[in-house]
């Protein structure tokens, strides 16, 4: 079965085992594999159970075709509530979901297939290595959102492909490479053809094992390190998601998808802002 192609099989998240390589497969393609609370709830328990199994010696990551994964689904996580318990939850969930992958403690493999987005990105550059098929690009349109950067990108980006390019990535450029440029500005290490990443993918775990590869981070960079850049970015980004662009710029986009349920919150957000925001 070419895991790229499992979208017809139930499941959020589908666990694949060979030779010592445990391979999940982001499994909602109607929905972009995007990270949902139930998405993210079956990767906290894949990566768990991976984590704990003798025979995984080495975890991938990929995703259901067409999309890798198209980033945190905001509308579906942040719900309203008083605005510093709401402050508190986005800090908490959000250090949670980076910490999770800089403490997962066997090599971890990213299989991108298509196009990544946001968090399923800085995610990805956490781990000890990206191999990429030639259909996939890298999108952190953070300034666009009106929020700051996370998953430790403030930091990582400018040692995995330097600071220009890092800066074109999450600033107002908001550059989206393929993987053809992504890789020749450092930020992955391989790219495939697309019929081929299951199997390269594979073929590199294979290597780490029979290597005694253990877990790494890029760059130079230290888990201790990182963990710090995470816990700082995720105060940041919780104030931005507060702030008044990172609602106005929700409340746009939803509504230009129609989704009047999530935008009507936004918009309520909007409007009673200058009542709320006191309290925080």
């Amino acid at each position: 079965m070419n895991v790229n192609q499992a979208g017809t099989e139930p499941g959020p998240i589908l666990t694949h085992k060979r030779e010592g390589v445990t391979t999940l497969t982001m499994n909602t393609p109607a929905r972009l594999n995007g990270w949902t609370r139930q998405m993210m709830d079956a990767l906290t328990a894949g990566m768990s159970a991976a984590a704990r199994d003798d025979e995984t010696r080495v975890l991938v990551l990929t995703g259901a075709d067409p999309y890798f994964c198209a980033g945190v689904n905001l509308a579906g996580t942040l719900s309203l509530g008083h605005p510093r318990k709401m402050h508190a939850t986005i800090v908490k969930n959000n250090e949670a979901l980076f910490n999770q992958f800089l403490d997962f403690p066997k090599p971890m493999l990213i299989a991108v297939n298509g196009p990544a987005i946001g968090a399923s990105v800085t995610s990805a550059t956490l781990c000890d290595g990206i191999i990429a098929s030639e259909k996939a690009t890298f999108s952190t349109p953070f300034a666009a959102l009106g929020v700051t950067p996370e998953g430790c990108s403030s930091v990582h980006f400018a040692r995995l492909m330097g600071e220009q390019n890092a800066e074109r990535m999450l600033g107002p450029e908001g550059w989206r490479p393929s993987a053809a440029e992504a890789l020749e500005a450092g930020l992955i290490q391989w790219v495939v053809p697309h019929d081929q990443l299951a199997e390269e993918a594979h073929r590199i775990a294979r290597e780490w094992i029979d290597a005694g590869a253990r877990r790494s981070y890029r760059g130079g960079s230290s888990r201790d390190e990182l963990k710090a850049v995470n816990a700082r970015e995720s105060l940041e980004l919780a104030d931005a998601f507060l702030g008044a662009p990172f609602i106005k710029a929700q409340y746009k986009f939803l509504r230009s998808k129609k989704k009047w349920g999530p935008a009507a919150m936004f918009l309520a957000m909007l409007i009673s802002r200058p009542v709320w925001s006191r309290l925080l």
